[in-house]
């Protein structure tokens, strides 16, 4: 995610994000490609007004992510400078912070508290943020029924760092119970250090927690803003924030033990468009995979934010669909999910809602979906009144 100087008073995540280049001040995009481009991603088929969004709750202080707890009907809502906050089920936020971390974590830009997941149980929290030395940390906390103990956190990860963006951005939980984490390539422009085609390095991949330790189960990520899995088909889905020219949209399944690692392409390719000079992992090393559906860096669109594949029940038209956005323009598309396996008929649309400083989307225990402004609110997907026009 890339975050604008007017949403938090820091350096523009966008300079961060875009700055660099390749030989010679040359950008890497812009020397001789080296390699073919992988296939044309699917494009957006025409406009459509699934849902609207109603407004559910405000005075937020720069959230990025909600999410639902096991057992439990509030939500809980990450903001970036450190806390975690609760929402009742009218909207109105607690008082007092869930879990306060601020004094523990280095804030702004595309550092802070980046996400928040509980376990199967719901008795403890999991957190991924960047501490004062802005390096990535992963700790748990025992949760209880209105604060989380911040006195008897255990660290489950800890990678250091070395630029001050691209720190990725999910903590998540499978279905058999591993916890899951997203890191970007560590930053700068270009991925300078190689880390994203460098499956032995935890930064640019995705890391599964197993009994023997963390083991990356995909690689080639830039800065994977936002995961999550399908409920009914155990497919993950992410955005991956892209450089100069495209974001890219990514489905698919990970690995067991022995199973190739998804190869997602950076830095050889930003999307499915090749980089030149910039080395692809041999293929011993993993599978490429291409994205499903990108979009170009035209209008004002900038930084994807992953979503959610809709499986509740309010929105008859957005049942099975698969919700993203952009965080600039607060555009926001749906694809048919079904179609993720075979890339054929996506059926791709622009939605008519938008949220400006769409920082994350969020699901309830009912299955039904939220969208989280880093201008403090958040909003409840509901259907259309513009269907009954």
């Amino acid at each position: 995610m890339r975050i604008p100087t007017a949403a938090i008073g820091v350096l523009s995540a966008v300079t961060l994000a875009a700055c660099g280049g390749g030989d010679e001040g040359t950008p890497a995009w812009k020397l001789p490609p080296d390699k073919p481009a992988g296939p044309a991603p699917a494009a957006v088929a025409g406009r459509t007004a699934s849902f609207e969004l109603r407004p559910f709750a405000k005075g937020l202080a720069q959230p990025n992510q909600l999410v639902a707890r096991p057992g439990d009907d509030r939500l809980y809502v990450v903001e970036q400078g450190g806390t975690v906050r609760v929402l009742g089920a009218d909207g109105d936020v607690a008082p007092e912070p869930f879990l306060n971390l601020r004094d523990r974590v280095k804030a702004g830009g595309e550092l802070g508290l980046l996400s928040a997941t509980f376990t199967p149980d719901g008795r403890r929290v999991v957190v991924l943020y960047t501490n004062k030395d802005e390096d990535s940390r992963v700790v748990a906390y025992p949760a209880g029924r209105d604060a989380a103990d911040r006195d008897r956190g255990e660290e489950l990860l800890a990678v250091e760092q070395p630029y001050e963006n691209h720190k990725g951005g999910t903590v998540l939980f499978d279905e058999r119970g591993r916890l899951l984490v997203s890191l970007g390539d560590g930053g700068s422009a270009f991925d300078p250090e190689g880390n994203g085609q460098d499956p032995d390095d935890r930064l640019g991949g995705i890391l599964r927690r197993e009994r023997d330790g963390w083991r990356t189960v995909a690689f080639g990520l830039r800065n994977p803003w936002r995961m999550s899995f399908d409920d009914e088909t155990g497919m993950l889905w992410l955005g991956d924030v892209g450089q100069d020219r495209v974001e890219e949209v990514d489905a698919f399944f990970l690995p067991e033990q022995g199973v190739p690692l998804p190869n997602l392409g950076w830095a050889a390719y930003e999307g499915h468009l090749p980089l030149g000079r910039k080395e692809l992992a041999d293929e011993s090393e993993g599978r490429l995979t291409w994205p499903l559906t990108e979009y170009r860096h035209r209008g004002g669109h900038c930084s994807v934010t992953g979503g959610f594949v809709y499986r509740g029940e309010a929105i008859d038209e957005l049942r099975g669909r698969y919700v993203y956005g952009d965080f600039c323009r607060g555009t926001m598309w749906s694809l048919r999910a079904a179609a993720a396996e075979s890339g054929r008929d996506l059926d791709v649309r622009r939605e008519a809602a938008r949220l400006p400083g769409l920082a994350s989307f969020g699901v309830d225990r009912d299955g039904e979906l939220y969208a989280v402004s880093i201008e403090g609110t958040v909003s409840k997907l509901v259907p259309s009144r513009l269907r009954d026009t």
